[in-house]
């Protein structure tokens, strides 16, 4: 008889052990510059110079030139945000819940044209997330 109530015990911890769920890791989301509002306010056509740019923002993930031989700088963020959580359902005998998870990806590209002169000529800004 002590066999059977241990097992039971022993199958009834693994089962509710089983539906514990812990908390996503909450590891500090690492801050960017590079966001629409940073581009609007600070990036000005005809004024901002390469070296404010290179402050503000960092090196640029790629540079290259147009065929006008302006310099060309392009910067570009990906995110990536996994949500996780309960829906508080119940069952009858048990109670319980189902875990749910959701995913938003977001691409930000910048990309800036400068003059001879190493000033803003021009510059577009591409923001999708799904």
């Amino acid at each position: 008889m002590k066999i059977i109530l241990s097992t039971l015990f022993l199958l009834s911890f693994a089962f509710i052990a089983g539906c514990a769920t812990f908390p996503a890791s909450k590891e500090p989301a690492q801050k960017s510059n590079l966001t629409v509002g940073t581009v609007k306010q600070k990036i000005i056509k005809g004024v901002t110079t390469q070296a404010e740019i290179m402050e503000l923002l960092g090196a640029p993930n790629l540079v290259t030139k147009n065929r006008a031989n302006n310099e060309v700088w392009n910067y570009n963020r990906m995110s990536y945000k996994a949500m996780a959580g309960e829906d508080g359902g119940s069952l009858i005998l048990w109670s319980g819940s189902r875990a749910m998870s959701s995913t938003t990806t977001e691409s930000f590209d910048l990309i800036i044209e400068f003059n001879e002169n190493d000033v803003v000529k021009d510059y577009s800004v591409i923001h999708a997330s799904y």
